[in-house]
């Protein structure tokens, strides 16, 4: 049985990504996250996406996850600055189209988002906030290294509070992440 991720890239998110954009707003992928957006909200977190994958002073920057070899767009993933109880940090979320799911695109683009976050030197910690209902992406931030900080109320989107697990990962700790560089093990 096979059980190396395909090969994934990560690239800018560009003027030409709104599409991608859209279909990730399906309703099966934003039910963890308050719902799908408006096409008003779409073109203004596209505008948002655009202009932080063009900003160099390390604010973040936002990614479509491409499968390889022909380069075909299957989801999103990025980082960005967030101010988390006083601090400042880099928080970090992703989406898989639903037909691309449960084959290692996430935990493979986590891994290179892992170290584009690295790369900027602005940060010690990236934060996740899945929720709590969510065990797809929970199981991916431990796989992908993140430390389990326990649950916490989190406004997602604006004006609506839901039940998060905050992970945290360590950006100045040794790369590449360990339970992404080592080949998928069978059921313990």
């Amino acid at each position: 049985m096979n059980t190396e991720a395909p090969p994934v890239r990560i690239e800018p998110w560009s003027e030409d990504d709104l599409d991608l954009l859209r279909a990730s707003n399906a309703p099966e992928l934003m039910t963890h996250l308050g719902g799908p957006e408006t096409e008003e909200q779409l073109l203004t977190r596209h505008r948002r996406y655009v202009g932080l994958s063009a900003d160099r002073t390390g604010k973040g920057r936002i990614f479509r996850i491409v499968l390889l070899p022909d380069g075909e767009p299957v989801g999103t993933i990025g980082f960005w600055e967030q101010t988390w109880q006083g601090e400042q940090l880099y928080e970090t979320g992703w989406g898989v189209l639903t037909e691309f799911q449960g084959r290692g695109i996430a935990a493979a683009a986590a891994a290179a988002v892992v170290e584009q976050a690295r790369t900027e030197r602005m940060h010690r910690y990236l934060h996740a906030f899945p929720s709590v209902d969510n065990p797809a992406s929970n199981a991916l931030c431990r796989k992908a290294g993140f430390s389990l900080q326990g649950p916490r109320l989190f406004e997602y989107p604006p004006g609506h509070l839901m039940q998060c697990n905050n992970w945290r990962l360590d950006l100045t700790a040794s790369s590449p992440t360990p339970a992404l560089s080592r080949p998928a093990a069978g059921p313990a």
